[in-house]
């Protein structure tokens, strides 16, 4: 495969060459002055991509957008792709790489899913310099009166360690008086990848770092990173990560990649400074927000686009037969293990059960005003009848259309009939709305998305949780956006509950306080944010041959 260089790349894309600085040949980076230049364009179409509730392996929203954008392309739009980066923890772990796969791949995707051009390292060296900057502080007398029991920080790697999400530090230092718990969390699980995600420009970012809380004092009051003195140089970490990443789909269109949170313990989305160079600049602009709609498109709506003001104009949702037959009952998928039969041959039956995952996740987008488009990815095993089946199903569930998605085996070709439902589905009336106001409280908030996003009766707040809620509602924190941080595999709190589970409560054991990034974040159920590796970890397959990175 032959790449083409960046700058071609990004003239095609309409970008001014001032604004591209390249990162060798087949990697740059984009100026923020790309989203304030004029173009004299109308705003592109705004499109989500999101799925069902997932098998393990994930039902393949990043090969649908990447495949989406191809199909655009093929059909005369002009389009372009906006990303999260991939995380090295994942990489290397149970999901392995999330550049694409098949046809429908970003390049170089060996350099996405490793360093790509240093964002997530600089991530992990501010948030860890704060880190540092709060022990040090303990250290040199306490000014801040800072509160070791109440410390909410915790460091963080991009590695999935299970090792290290409890630890005890300054431990046998005879010279230092604070030794405490502390622990790791994952990268894309800092609250700075968030700010820098949501972040409207270099000023937005500094004040953002500024009010990241990182504790209290005993009698409650928050003590933060401005407090700290450590904001500025955080921000100086950040600088160049504050720019979009230009990267390129396999047949040449523009990707940008801008920050990676994860969905379930974070809100899942790239960058608003992302999206709106790409509007200027694009007449479609493909973006996917993690996991299924309970998570991550949530999360765009009420977080990521309540803080932006940017409305999407059509949500595709990606689902696969095998993962509808699982949700029906037919057997279980494992990564790493050969799919049980049960989920390969015809059985209408459990696929007919199994369509109430699907329908769950279309009341979702409905919930926002937002036309629906199910985008069906293709496998050889799946039958015409199957999939006649979830078209029909989608269409009375109040999809504008449910097709085929081909993208993995032909690229293009095979997201055409795609990319002609969602330009359809563009053109349709919307009527977008948030899931709640500013002003309901912590309790309504969590309890509205967990109703209408979940199908849950209510919620079961821990007395912790509650205590938190309190606090941080008289500290005036209760008008901040909720972001939920659940499992994946459900949508309940239970992974094991499948399909369109009913008479449950979602658990609510924390809560934490993003007040840089700008939201309050639930842990619910056993939720944690330091993943671990699997017996077989992806990295196993990984290996450089004679120069070349194989395995990712």
């Amino acid at each position: 495969m032959s790449l083409r260089p960046i700058l071609e790349i990004a003239e095609r894309a309409g970008l001014h060459a001032d604004d591209v600085e390249p990162y060798g040949r087949h990697k740059a980076k984009i100026a923020l002055a790309a989203g304030t230049r004029g173009t004299g364009r109308p705003r592109g179409k705004y499109i989500d991509v999101t799925a069902i509730t997932p098998t393990p392996a994930g039902e393949g929203k990043t090969v649908t957008s990447i495949g989406l954008t191809l199909g655009l392309n093929r059909i005369g739009k002009n389009v372009m792709l906006c990303l999260r980066q991939p995380s090295m923890g994942p990489t290397f772990g149970v999901k392995g790489g999330a550049a694409g796969g098949g046809l429908a791949t970003i390049e170089p995707r060996v350099d996405i899913n490793l360093h790509l051009n240093g964002d997530m390292h600089a991530v992990g060296a501010a948030h860890n310099l704060l880190a540092a900057a709060v022990d040090a502080s303990l250290f040199h007398g306490n000014p801040l009166k800072l509160d070791p029991k109440q410390i909410m920080l915790r460091r963080v790697v991009d590695v999935n360690d299970r090792a290290l999400r409890h630890i005890e530090i300054n431990s046998g230092d005879d010279k230092n008086p604070m030794p405490r718990s502390a622990g790791f969390d994952v990268t894309p699980a800092s609250e700075v990848m968030a700010l820098l995600a949501l972040a409207e420009d270099a000023t937005d970012l500094r004040a953002r770092l500024g009010r990241i809380v990182v504790g209290f004092t005993a009698e409650g009051e928050p003590v933060t990173a401005e407090q700290l003195k450590v904001a500025g140089a955080m921000a100086a970490i950040l600088k160049d990560a504050l720019l979009p990443n230009l990267v390129q789909t396999v047949e040449g269109s523009a990707c940008l990649i801008h920050a990676g949170p994860f969905a379930n313990i974070a809100h899942g989305n790239n960058s608003i400074i992302a999206d709106r160079i790409a509007l200027q600049y694009g007449d479609y602009v493909v973006t996917e927000s993690g996991f299924a709609s309970d998570l991550g498109m949530e999360k765009f709506m009420d977080i990521k686009c309540r803080q932006s003001g940017l409305v999407p104009d059509c949500v595709v949702v990606v689902a696969t037969i095998r993962a509808l037959k699982m949700h029906g009952g037919a057997g279980s998928a494992s990564i790493g293990k050969a799919l049980p039969d049960s989920l390969t041959r015809e059985d209408l039956g459990a696929l007919e059960r199994g369509l109430a995952n699907l329908g769950r996740h279309l009341a979702n987008v409905a919930a926002f005003g937002v036309p629906a488009v199910v985008a069906i990815n293709g496998f050889p095993t799946d039958t015409p009848a199957e999939v006649e089946m979830v078209r029909q199903y989608a269409r009375k569930a109040g999809a504008v259309d449910a097709v085929s998605s081909l993208v993995f085996a032909k690229g293009g070709e095979g997201g055409e009939a795609l990319a002609e439902a969602v330009v359809r589905a563009c053109e349709q009336p919307k009527d977008f709305k948030l899931l709640y106001p500013d002003d309901w409280s912590v309790a309504q908030k969590m309890e509205r998305i967990a109703q209408t996003m979940y199908g849950a009766d209510g919620l079961e707040i821990s007395e912790l949780a509650a205590k938190k809620i309190e606090h941080f509602t008289q500290l005036g924190w209760g008008k901040l956006p909720i972001c939920m941080a659940k499992t994946q595999m459900s949508l309940s709190a239970d992974p094991k509950l499948l399909n369109a589970p009913t008479g449950f409560k979602i658990p609510v054991r924390d809560i934490r306080a993003s007040v840089g990034a700008g939201f309050l974040y639930a842990l619910c159920g056993s939720m944690l944010t330091m993943p671990g590796l699997p017996s077989h970890p992806a990295f196993e397959n990984v290996d450089v041959i004679d120069g070349v990175v194989k395995g990712l």
